[in-house]
């Protein structure tokens, strides 16, 4: 189906926190404010890679408005954090590894005295070589950054005989393929405030996507007791990973437990910039080969992922794009190595799509590229190599068995743009794309008329998405359904809203599934002081643990309240049901009310309130396979886009995208999943990246660094919902909020190849180079 609001009826509601947000009476968590509260700052390293030889902190301690200095010293237990290898300084003791790393946090009255307090701290450094380039930190006269050495994480996998299998490939393609360092652009960027409480505990107000995870770490950096930490995380102003590991909240909590005043910290955006998660730079080198008739035999990959100064979840990142190193394909012979390495750079994490983004725009340009060495038509050479239902996962795991692939190649055939529909023979090829600008009425800017100046092309992808941490990670999941003393449906999980409309979600399968109306409810997120354990907002996760959980509690909590409202009615228990209000009577289904609200059944039970938890984990793969997952969801992409010839810029004029992940949960929430995910990977695509220079960075906000804005969105974005899944799958909807993004880069690719033959290994896609392609600089007039 088609995601449009004329189909979708009552289904296509706005979502609960929307109004607010909107209107701008939901305050960010930055926008807190409480009595006696104080500002605190943190100092950043001046150089990229030091020895620290001093801190002096006492002229910054002596000025009046300043209630606290803090360094290394000051930290009471573990001077460290990283979710998966906790590496990273709170504050650095002895040497610095990146710009962003910690040397001293200040609390101070005013933000204007804290940063005057901050001029005033005497660091001495001794510079030490800068690594930057992955490649050179591997070799062995390298620095070494870390006492293992430079090497993170190795991952690979292998199947069959991959170099032996060239041998009987009739083409074979063999390309290195770049992706660019990309900043997560939240809107709220880190901070909140920390409150001390007079029991001696503290309150954590900032925006996080795992506020279990966050109290775990903070409680061994400030020795206190998990329970005495509470995080309150929802809602919040975007994430998309970047605020899944720690950020500012150990300086806010340490400051705050040593002055005993509410603290906040808000990063500007330059702060943020220079001390913030960064999706990972890789570098992919492939060599694929195929047959005559377009099946490929042999593909061989190698990844080197820069890291940068910690490891955070680089291991994962790198297993997941191993992982996916192949898309959606069925491949005998595979070798596939990756390694992710430490430099000097900013540090490289969690970001949207984990490392399927940078895998599938290279393993996507090899089937492009061997589809056009072989003149095979693209969407046919990917239908011929395509994984079959029962296949095995791509680790050679057992995954969910699962059609999504040939599901949405088959649906994104039928785009308008895409060639079997227009009724040409293939995509727009190279000398014979669809000139703009020329023929009758066009007037080019000026240029006189008929010059074909501008291109038009179409071009595909596919990718293949895991849900869920892999194997080998802890993955819980959870939920709490209950009915509260004012008669409301508490429905309650630790998840935190990241602007991914979660809320929505839970909304609409509590309602359908329940049968109580959205006034009935009462939706719990994002307290570690109220809510039960649902494993992190991450992963495209949620949707699927909400589904689960309702599913699990539904029969013993409708059991509950149906039989405490026979003892309260008199009437059968068989004849009860739940309904908008109340406990309704199946016999009087003309009635205009219930037989008893949820406040009186509340109120007359009083005691023992219906309560209903579940806790079960994630659904994973049964094989050790580390990271594998089981299971997927599939998207393919059509994309138009207008080239203009004179200048290399690029215009995506549309943006189709058919989406396999089982049912619509909540329809206007899905649709801008995946219209926003493809959005930011416009500006994946074709404008961000983040460079660095002998580990400083050259941008420094967003007046140096564009995001795509409302005019770079495409005129026409279809959305193509495939909800069927196979007979007797029992695990309902996956997540879309990764999914969206994946395909995009790809298929903008193709289709700028198709336009103008620009062959793009390299994002974001160089206008320069577009340019130069078409000549000796004359802007590519003389080409034409």
């Amino acid at each position: 189906m088609l995601i449009r609001p004329e189909t979708m009826g009552d289904t296509w509601r706005p979502r609960p926190d929307g109004p607010a947000k909107v209107t701008g009476s939901l305050p960010y968590l930055t926008d807190l404010v409480f009595p006696n509260m104080l500002i605190g700052k943190v100092l950043r390293s001046a150089y990229p890679h030091a020895e620290l030889e001093s801190i002096d902190t006492d002229e910054a301690k002596r000025l009046p408005g300043v209630h606290a200095i803090l360094t290394h010293e000051d930290v009471p237990r573990m001077n460290r954090f990283g979710i998966v290898m906790p590496d990273q300084p709170v504050f650095c003791e002895d040497r610095v590894r990146f710009v962003g790393d910690a040397i001293c946090a200040v609390a101070a009255d005013t933000a204007e005295i804290a940063t005057q307090a901050l001029r005033l701290v005497k660091v001495v450094y001794r510079p030490l070589p800068v690594v930057t380039n992955p490649e050179a930190a591997l070799t062995e006269d390298a620095p070494r950054l870390h006492p293992n050495g430079n090497v993170l994480h190795r991952a690979g996998y292998r199947r069959g005989k991959a170099q032996d299998a060239m041998a009987d490939c009739s083409v074979i393609v063999e390309e290195t393929y770049e992706t660019p360092r990309q900043m997560h652009a939240y809107l709220e960027t880190e901070g909140g405030v920390v409150v001390p409480e007079e029991d001696g505990s503290i309150t954590v107000y900032m925006g996080t996507q795992h506020g279990y995870r966050d109290r775990q770490q903070l409680a061994r950096i400030l020795a206190m007791p998990e329970h005495a930490i509470r995080i309150v995380s929802s809602p919040m102003g975007g994430s998309f990973g970047g605020k899944d590991e720690l950020n500012v909240q150990p300086y806010a909590a340490l400051l705050a437990l040593a002055t005993g005043r509410p603290v906040k910290i808000h990063q500007t955006r330059a702060e943020s910039v220079r001390s913030a998660l960064k999706r990972h730079p890789m570098q992919i080198h492939m060599r694929t080969g195929a047959d005559a008739n377009g099946h490929i035999l042999a593909h061989q990959v190698s990844i080197v992922a820069d890291t940068g100064a910690y490891a955070t979840l680089g291991p994962a990142v790198l297993d997941f794009a191993v992982e996916h190193a192949t898309g959606p394909y069925r491949i005998p012979n595979l070798e596939i190595e990756g390694v992710s390495v430490f430099t000097n750079n900013g540090v490289s994490g969690e970001f949207r799509g984990f490392g399927g983004n940078q895998v599938t725009f290279a393993v996507e340009g090899q089937v492009e590229r061997l589809a056009a060495k072989l003149g095979i038509d693209p969407w046919e050479m990917r239908r011929r190599n395509l994984r079959h239902a029962e296949d095995l996962g791509p680790l050679g795991q057992r995954i969910a068995p699962t059609d999504g692939a040939a599901q949405v190649l088959e649906a994104i055939r039928r785009s308008p743009v895409w060639p079997a529909q227009t009724g040409a023979a293939g995509p727009v090829g190279v000398g014979s794309g669809a000139d703009v600008g020329s023929g009758s009425g066009a007037t080019g800017e000026g240029l006189p008329l008929g010059l074909p100046w501008k291109r038009r092309g179409v071009g595909m992808a596919l990718a293949m998405h895991g849900s869920g941490l892999g194997f080998g990670r802890p993955d819980p999941a959870g939920g709490r359904l209950s009915l509260m003393p004012n008669g409301k449906v508490e429905v309650a999980f630790g998840f935190e809203e990241v602007g991914q409309g979660l809320l929505a979600v839970i909304e609409q399968l509590a309602t359908s599934e329940l049968g109580c109306a959205p006034e009935d409810l009462c939706i719990r997120i994002g307290d570690t002081a109220v809510v039960p354990v649902s494993g992190s907002t991450t992963a495209s996760r949620a949707t699927n643990v909400v589904y689960q959980a309702i599913r699990r509690m539904k029969p013993s909590w409708q059991a509950e309240m149906v039989a405490a409202a026979a003892r309260l009615t008199g009437l059968p228990a068989e004849r009860l049901r739940l309904g908008p209000g109340g406990v309704w009577d199946s016999e009087r289904m003309g009635a205009d009310r219930p037989v008893l609200s949820y406040r009186s059944l509340a109120q007359q039970r009083s005691q023992h309130l219906p309560t209903a938890e579940a806790h079960f984990s994630f659904p994973t793969t049964p094989d050790a396979v580390t990271g594998g997952h089981y299971l997927y969801t599939f998207g393919a992409v059509v994309a138009q886009v207008e080239v203009d010839l004179l200048t290399g810029s690029i215009e995506v004029r549309r943006l189709d995208q058919a989406i396999a992940a089982g049912p619509v949960i909540h329809p206007m929430g899905y649709a801008g999943q995946i219209e926003g995910g493809g959005s930011m990977a416009l500006g994946f695509t074709l404008m961000e990246d983040v460079p660095m220079t002998e580990g400083f960075y050259e941008v420094g906000n967003f007046d140096s660094y564009l995001i795509p804005t409302i005019a770079d969105v495409p005129r026409t974005v279809d959305v193509d919902a495939i909800e069927q899944l196979l007979p007797g799958d029992p695990f309902g909807p996956r997540g879309v909020g990764e999914i969206g993004t994946v395909a995009v880069a790809p298929a903008i690719a193709a289709a700028v190849h198709n336009a103008c033959g620009y062959v793009a290994h390299r994002l974001p896609i160089s206008p320069k180079e577009i340019v130069q392609s078409w000549g000796d600089g004359t802007a590519g007039i003389g080409h034409l």
